[in-house]
C-alpha cells in the first residue's frame, strides 16, 4: 500500500537560500531511490514561511528505507541544525 509523508516546515525569509539548495540535493536523492513514486514543495500563500512537502512512496517499508539512507540522513542534519529543530514527518494512507 502506498503511502503519503506529509512535512511542515518553518523556513524565516533570511534562511531560505541556505536551506533551498540542501533540500534540492535531497529530493534529487529520493529520486533515485526504491519506491518513490514523487514529491511536491508547497508554501503557504498567506504565510511564505510555511512550507508543506508532500511524498509519495510505495510502501511503508520504501519509505523507512529512505529514512535509513546515509545521504539523506546528512543533509536533514544540516537542515534540521540550520532551522535549529528537529523535522517531523507525519505518515498517510488512502482510507
Amino acid at each position: 500500500m502506498s503511502v503519503k509523508i506529509i512535512i511542515v516546515r518553518r523556513v524565516p525569509k533570511e534562511l531560505e537560500n541556505e536551506i533551498r539548495p540542501l533540500l534540492l540535493q535531497m529530493r534529487a536523492v529520493a529520486n533515485a531511490q526504491v519506491g518513490y513514486i514523487s514529491g511536491e514543495t508547497l508554501i503557504n500563500y498567506d504565510d511564505p514561511q510555511e512550507h508543506v512537502v508532500i511524498s509519495t512512496w510505495k510502501s511503508l517499508e520504501n519509505w523507512n528505507q529512505w529514512l535509513r539512507n546515509e545521504k539523506r540522513i546528512e543533509l536533514q542534519g544540516q537542515v534540521d541544525r540550520i532551522l535549529g529543530h528537529e523535522t517531523l514527518y507525519q505518515i498517510y494512507y488512502n482510507g
